[in-house]
């Protein structure tokens, strides 16, 4: 729970800078606060079960740590190719899960044509 309401620090800080209104800033720690708490299991959960997805976060928060490094370094690095990195990197690791969830069940390998197999 404490790191919950550390973590909804975030949603203060976005509060603060959209909303003028103390009541909207409260709502949205309150609700920013009960989504983690009733996300945070299932989410737990499925991290531990899959740890590549455990890398693929580390690496988006590298990713974002250094396009705000550059940022504050006066470079600009456009939104659209952080998404689309983003974007592919999810892909692929959806490719990942679902290969992975295929070979518990022992499916046989690709064949190829007796011609273009190597030798052995």
């Amino acid at each position: 729970m404490i790191l919950d309401i550390v973590f909804s620090l975030d949603s203060v800080i976005t509060a603060v800078g959209m909303a003028e209104e103390v009541g909207v800033m409260i709502a949205a720690v309150v609700i920013a606060v009960g989504v983690m708490m009733i996300s945070a299991g299932p989410i737990s959960a499925f991290v531990q079960e899959h740890p590549t997805v455990k890398m693929l976060a580390l690496s988006f928060l590298v990713m974002i740590g250094f396009s705000l490094v550059a940022e504050g370094w006066g470079l600009h690095i456009s939104k659209g190719y952080i998404y689309a990195a983003m974007g592919f990197s999810v892909l692929v690791e959806v490719l990942n899960l679902q290969v992975s969830k295929r070979k518990g069940k022992k499916t046989e390998p690709v064949q190829l044509r007796p011609d273009l197999e190597a030798p052995r």
